[in-house]
């Protein structure tokens, strides 16, 4: 994408009213969506996350499907999501929102069990050693997501990774935290869940074309 087009994008984003794209100072210095979500979607329904939601349109598509609940997709690229953002504009989608910031913020930006379920798509295995840190599934990460969650919030991880799916497979097993739901090749099981194999992102479906496995795993976090 050329520096214009972005440009223009970010200019865009700043016009959209379902977009947020506070500074870090404003994250540190308590950012007034946080415990507030409810008052921006104007009703009490669930809030479910997109981490690293790219243009978004995973995030779009549960919300068409599911108007029951609200949709908050994160990225730190504006430009991507742009795409997600003014869809939900022009499709007067309601229950849909984006922030603009770095996933290892998300415990600044929602309250306490203000959160019911997040979803991870496609993230960057991360695979050198030095990395870990970086991996959206690692132990420190968890514990973020644990201080949002509600008591029984879910988490789904959909990755065409199988380093990343047994990495992270390893971690719940060896720990107290519930699996709900594991499988290394989800389009070639009859028994998975439709809401995870009737959404696909732009890159799962390349993915797919290529005949590569998309692994998945739902479970629940137990600190």
């Amino acid at each position: 994408m050329g520096s214009k087009n972005k440009l223009k994008r970010f200019k865009e984003n700043e016009t959209f009213a379902n977009v947020f794209q506070p500074t870090r100072e404003e994250i540190f210095n308590h950012f007034p969506q946080k415990g507030n979500w409810h008052t921006y979607f104007k009703n009490t329904n669930p809030i479910v996350l997109e981490l690293g939601c790219g243009k978004g349109e995973y995030t779009i598509d549960l919300a068409k499907k599911n108007p029951d609940k609200n949709y908050i997709g994160i990225d730190i690229k504006g430009a991507r999501f742009w795409r997600g953002a003014k869809t939900a504009i022009e499709d007067q989608l309601l229950n849909v929102a984006f922030i603009r910031t770095q996933i290892e913020l998300i415990e600044y930006c929602f309250a306490p069990d203000e959160v019911s379920e997040i979803w991870i798509t496609f993230p960057d295995p991360q695979i050198k050693y030095k990395r870990t840190k970086h991996r959206l599934t690692n132990l420190d990460f968890l514990k973020k997501y644990n201080t949002i969650l509600q008591k029984d919030g879910i988490i789904h991880l959909k990755t065409d990774s199988e380093f990343l799916h047994g990495y992270t497979l390893g971690l719940l097993e060896n720990s107290t935290h519930e699996v709900l739901y594991a499988h290394h090749d989800i389009y070639n099981n009859n028994h998975i869940p439709t809401d995870v194999v009737d959404t696909q992102t732009f890159y799962e479906k390349q993915y797919l074309e290529k005949e590569k496995p998309i692994t998945y795993i739902k479970f629940k976090l137990n600190f």
